[in-house]
């Protein structure tokens, strides 16, 4: 009887041990495949910085692609489409001066005006050239240009309505609709607006006109040349100026092509290239001499 118990509890001490190795290796097992994936991470982490815009060859590679690529969106009198559906407009001329000054071809890119950061170190595009404001965020993002263009950011709303809103504060009843990503949605959470996002200001100009919103916030410039008499929303005019602010052109962080870029515009301005163009769309009045 001592020699069957004694054989049993042998037995459960084997199990239990063999258990016990079962177990490790569960826990190894799991161990392990957190490491890898830990590693895996680290791994992809550095593959990412390794692949990182250098962009102080940025000169070299686009005289060698041959190619300036710009980032645009649907903005009058800066850049927008005529009939031929070419891009035209004060940024978008003198993107065509910039290109033949490098030596290259100019293509433009319409882009998601949110992404704009994306689209410039992913290398989709060479830079953002499009009545760009030179906030903060931007100058931090990007290697920008001198500022070249005054701007600020105003109310557009039907003109029936404007006597009503000609403060910030009478405003604040309004249901806006502003660009994503743009000055004028900095503006709106600066004042506590209410309003919806939409893909550009030209979109924006239409919610207001089509009843969908009350009012829009969009560039001066903008709204000088879409609004009022004469123009195709005749109905709305804008009245509230919410800021000052100024345009430059974004290139990659650290990119050469800055410093060639200003070069380019200061010897434009000097040689009358830069007012005539500014003439030709209405916005020579903002041009910082």
């Amino acid at each position: 009887m001592k020699k069957v118990l004694a054989l049993m509890l042998a037995l459960l001490m084997v199990g239990a041990v063999l258990a016990g190795c079962s177990g490790n290796k569960n826990n190894d097992s799991k161990a392990s495949s957190k490491t890898e994936e830990t590693a895996a991470e680290e791994t992809k982490a550095e593959e990412t910085a390794a692949a990182a815009v250098d962009a102080t060859d940025d000169l070299a590679y686009v005289t060698e692609k041959g190619t300036l690529i710009v980032g645009v969106t649907d903005f009058a009198p800066m850049d927008s489409k005529n009939a031929d559906g070419e891009w035209v407009g004060f940024d978008a001329d003198m993107a065509k001066e910039f290109a033949e000054y490098l030596g290259v071809k100019v293509e433009f890119v319409e882009i998601d005006w949110d992404n704009k950061i994306l689209e410039l170190n992913n290398k989709n595009i060479d830079c953002v050239w499009n009545g760009m404001t030179l906030t903060d965020d931007v100058k931090a993002a990007m290697s920008t240009s001198n500022a070249y263009c005054n701007n600020a950011q105003v109310v557009v709303v039907n003109a029936d309505a404007a006597d009503k809103y000609q403060t910030a504060d009478a405003c604040t009843e309004l249901n806006f609709a502003v660009e994503s990503g743009s000055a004028g949605q900095e503006q709106a959470d600066e004042y506590g607006f209410l309003y919806t996002e939409v893909k550009d200001q030209a979109t924006a100009l239409m919610e207001v006109a089509a009843g969908t919103a009350d009012a829009a916030i969009i560039d001066s410039l903008m709204a000088a040349a879409m609004v009022g008499e004469g123009t195709g929303y005749e109905q709305l005019t804008y009245t509230v100026s919410l800021n000052a602010e100024e345009y430059g052109v974004g290139f990659r962080k650290g990119s050469d092509i800055t410093a060639k870029f200003n070069k380019f515009f200061d010897e434009a301005t000097a040689n009358g290239t830069v007012n005539e163009i500014a003439e030709l769309y209405g916005v020579q009045a903002a041009l910082i001499k």
